[in-house]
């Protein structure tokens, strides 16, 4: 009995070959994708720790830009800042109401300032004019709003002063007024007399008397007052600056 050897089919061999090497190539290529995505997770909630819950990036102070009569530690009493927590939960609007609740702050914008801080730009309201309320002296900016105490009136704002009528839009227009001059001639005005929204005159420390009228067209009146000034009057009446006259009282 003759038995002939059979031989493998190399064409065949070199087939399985390859195929074995695509599906180890897919399990592997699999794997990668498993292991990059566990990667990435970890990733991500290492950075998610370190953020929001890790001291690594913790508040540790504040810095304060825009103070004029402020100081530092007012703000930083007004904050509360909550240090030694992450600066990533920190709630910015809520401590912007806590400082805007100053009334020398006009606005206020906090942000974080990273690693460790919390930056605090503020604007802080600037006086046109003084005011009595009963027995105190406050600051009245160009918005007409009051804010602060004054012990005695500076030499470089003028006082408002108000009837036992005037209302808080006489104040405001007054405010107005006072806000649209320029800050050397302010500081020869003794004082604003308010009656109401469009009767407002000033008193120039010298004696003279300006009939402004209303707040609009401030600017212009203002120029045309400037011009005005050089001639010898006790009364000069810019409330229609188109058509401004001068007089005696």
């Amino acid at each position: 009995m003759v038995t002939l050897d059979s031989k493998p089919d190399p064409q065949l061999t070199n087939s399985r070959k390859r195929f074995a090497r695509r599906q180890w190539a897919r399990r592997w290529l699999a794997w990668r994708r498993v292991a990059a995505a566990f990667l990435a997770l970890l990733v991500v909630g290492g950075a998610v720790y370190a953020v929001y819950f890790s001291s690594l990036l913790e508040v540790e102070g504040i810095e304060v830009r825009g103070l004029d009569s402020l100081r530092s530690a007012e703000i930083e009493r007004a904050a509360e800042v909550p240090v030694g927590e992450p600066l990533a939960t920190v709630d910015l609007e809520s401590i912007e109401l806590k400082i805007s609740s100053l009334g020398a702050v006009r606005s206020v914008e906090v942000s974080r300032q990273w690693p460790h801080e919390l930056l605090i730009e503020v604007e802080e309201r600037v006086p046109v004019a003084v005011v009595r309320l009963g027995e105190q002296l406050r600051n009245l900016d160009a918005d007409g709003v009051i804010f602060g105490d004054r012990t005695r009136q500076p030499g470089n704002l003028p006082m408002v002063v108000t009837s036992t009528d005037t209302d808080g839009d006489a104040l405001r227009e007054a405010a107005a007024v006072a806000g649209a001059l320029e800050p050397a001639f302010l500081a020869t005005v003794d004082h604003l007399e308010v009656a109401t929204v469009d009767q407002i005159s000033l008193v120039l420390r010298d004696g003279r008397i300006v009939l402004w009228g209303s707040a609009e067209q401030s600017e212009e009146k203002a120029e045309v007052l400037a011009v005005l000034l050089s001639r010898r009057a006790e009364v000069y009446d810019v409330s229609v600056p188109g058509s401004p006259t001068t007089g005696p009282a």
